[in-house]
């Protein structure tokens, strides 16, 4: 057995060579196509169609109706003259610049929508600009070209489908001039400053100038970021300078006393500092607006904190949420909350004189007003407010 030839079943003794036989079998000939009959004609003419719309004549089987044009078809027309012949493409030649062209001109629908055209346009004129170095940014760094094509185009989608937010009191907004609006200030993460900024961009059609704390200018690629963004430092100032340029400053009085606060104190909120903001509008005689944002709470509910890592890092507080760190960078997508930005009526304060801003008792006063007045609506908005998610 350890020396027995083993033979392959059907190859009559010869291994891999099958019948041995120099002709094909019976079978293997039934599998190979028919040869062509003398009588057939090499190479047939196709006979030439009349276009439809008369513009000339193209090939195609004798009786055959010609099918619609495609798109790209109907751009290849536009561009080749009319009755015009292309060379058959050979596999090599590449593609043709007339299927170039239609699909660029597709994918700009697709991309830009129907007027494509104008979009395409301003997008390119605006890449011209900022190659050639042709654009505008003010004392303080802000980009507003920049902040409005790029910033708010990335932020507005988070605040329309994910925090949903909803506006009352825009029109409290003045249309031209300086105001300074004073928001309430939470979320373990200054999201609202920048929901607020978009909020105020889309519905006033006003950009919002905040007044930043030291740490955001002390971190490097943020705090690049936030000069290009209008963000500025909160001091008396830069602010008075904005005012009286008739810009739109805002400015949370809470600080990271206000981001930072546990969960279990939402919505209560902290002392407004020593009002410097109230001076600032009196000196400038700009109305001041309250702003009550109900829903950022909820969106890194604060539970804890490292204090000791926090002093070691520089930064006020390490938060720790229900999520974070427990589930790592996951747990630092926020919350899905419903939101509601109100704009209170505006406090004036044009009809106080220029010295009054020195009044501590008067200064005081004004910014108890606003804080009691955002404080009250918070209440009122949590009251309507059915769930924290619907």
């Amino acid at each position: 057995m350890g020396d027995a030839e083993i033979i392959p079943i059907g190859t009559r003794g010869k291994p891999g060579r099958g019948t041995g036989s120099a002709k094909p079998s019976s079978s293997a000939r039934g599998l190979a196509p028919k040869a062509a009959t003398k009588t057939a004609t090499k190479n047939p003419t196709p006979k030439p169609l009349i276009d439809p719309i008369g513009q000339g004549v193209f090939d195609a089987p004798s009786g055959q109706v010609p099918a619609p044009r495609t798109p790209a078809e109907e751009v290849a027309r536009a561009v080749h003259p009319a009755g015009a012949r292309t060379a058959e493409r050979q596999p090599t030649a590449g593609i043709p610049a007339v299927d170039w062209l239609a699909g660029f001109t597709s994918a700009a629908v697709e991309v830009f929508g129907a007027d494509w055209e104008p979009r395409l346009a301003a997008f390119l004129a605006f890449l011209r600009r900022r190659l050639t170095g042709d654009y505008t940014v003010d004392e303080y760094g802000f980009d507003a070209e920049i902040t409005q094509y790029f910033f708010m185009a990335a932020i507005r989608p988070v605040a329309e489908k994910w925090f949903r937010i909803e506006v009352r009191g825009v029109e409290n907004i003045p249309s031209t001039g300086g105001a300074l609006v004073v928001s309430n200030h939470s979320g373990t993460i200054p999201v609202d400053g920048l929901m607020t900024a978009v909020t105020i961009h889309d519905h006033a059609h006003r950009f919002l100038r905040p007044l930043g704390a030291d740490l955001v200018f002390r971190m490097p690629v943020v705090s690049e970021i936030a000069r290009k963004g209008g963000v500025t430092l909160a001091c008396n100032e830069d602010a008075e300078r904005m005012l009286k340029n008739g810009e739109i400053v805002g400015v949370w009085p809470e600080g990271f006393k206000g981001i930072g606060k546990p969960y279990s104190e939402r919505y209560k909120l902290q002392r407004f500092g020593r009002g410097g903001f109230v001076s600032a509008a009196i000196r400038t005689g700009v109305p001041i607006v309250p702003t009550s944002v109900v829903g950022a709470e909820e969106i890194y509910p604060l539970v804890g904190n490292i204090p000791s890592l926090a002093r070691l890092l520089g930064v006020p507080y390490i938060p720790i949420t229900p999520f974070f760190p427990l589930l790592g960078p996951l747990g630092l997508v926020p919350l899905p909350s419903k939101w509601i930005i109100e704009f209170g009526e505006p406090i004036r304060t044009d009809e106080y004189d220029a010295g009054s801003a020195d009044d501590p008792m008067l200064v005081f006063n004004v910014t108890d007003q606003v804080r009691e007045t955002i404080q009250q609506t918070l209440y009122g908005l949590l009251m309507q407010r059915k769930s924290v998610f619907g």
